[in-house]
């Protein structure tokens, strides 16, 4: 075998497992995300630290449950605006995540330009819809869809008919922003996100959605952790005086 062609057999093999690194730890990932889907309970205190939040009332139980919080050295209030404002493209991560995840619709056509936007203000453009909230504590929002398919939609429900929303072949889907007092500088984030499905079809159909690209989701809400993190406390720092210098 001459040289050069040693040479790519090794470019080769080292390519082919670099790809085994990766592919063999995700379908691990993937197996087990669906073998335990809906096993897990939905938590279910609130931002008080109470029972009876207001996710609670729209969704009691879930067969996915997720919740990611940080603490935040800033007030519950400024911390709260800044996740109303938080903006997830401002993450190189989530763009990766989001480029590659329409990389085949990019291939069929141009892909629209974003304008810079908070991502509560985005998917309520999306037709998600406010279900109830708490002033400077608390929004829940929620949407029915399918997402499975090629095209995604959300509709909008209304919150009073969301709890007993039945129609057939939906995934029902709500997500909260939370901030929560530990003292007058300090707060703790929370976003949570539940779903459930209509029917033993929609169940199979999103389960398996689940279980292929959760991963990337999740990721996503960690990033969203970290980017109001740094605002609050930016935005706390910008409103506190500094000290007065002794001379």
């Amino acid at each position: 075998m001459r040289q050069h062609d040693k040479g790519r057999t090794h470019a080769l093999k080292t390519v082919a497992g670099g790809l085994a690194l990766v592919t063999i730890p995700y379908a691990a990932y993937v197996a087990s995300t669906w073998y335990r889907y809906g096993q897990g309970r939905a938590p279910s205190s609130g931002a008080d630290g109470r029972d009876g939040s207001l996710i609670e009332r729209f969704m009691p139980t879930a067969e996915v449950a997720e919740r990611h919080e940080i603490l935040v050295d800033a007030p519950a209030e400024l911390t709260f605006a800044a996740a109303r404002d938080m903006d997830v493209n401002r993450s190189p991560l989530v763009r990766a995540i989001f480029a590659l995840r329409t990389l085949p619709s990019r291939w069929r056509r141009e892909p629209p330009k974003r304008s810079p936007t908070s991502l509560l203000a985005e998917t309520l453009a999306l037709g998600w819809r406010i279900l109830a909230e708490t002033p400077d504590r608390e929004v829940v929002v929620g949407a029915v869809t399918q997402p499975w398919r090629a095209e995604v939609k959300f509709r909008g429900v209304d919150p009073d008919a969301f709890a007993g929303f039945a129609e057939p072949g939906y995934a029902k889907i709500v997500w909260t922003l939370e901030a929560q007092p530990l003292g007058p500088t300090a707060s703790r984030f929370r976003t949570e996100t539940r779903v459930s499905t209509t029917d033993p079809r929609a169940r199979r159909l999103f389960r398996r959605y689940w279980a292929v690209l959760s991963p990337g989701i999740l990721l996503i809400r960690r990033e969203s952790l970290k980017l109001v993190k740094a605002e609050a406390e930016r935005r706390f720092r910008a409103s506190t005086p500094e000290p007065a210098v002794l001379r």
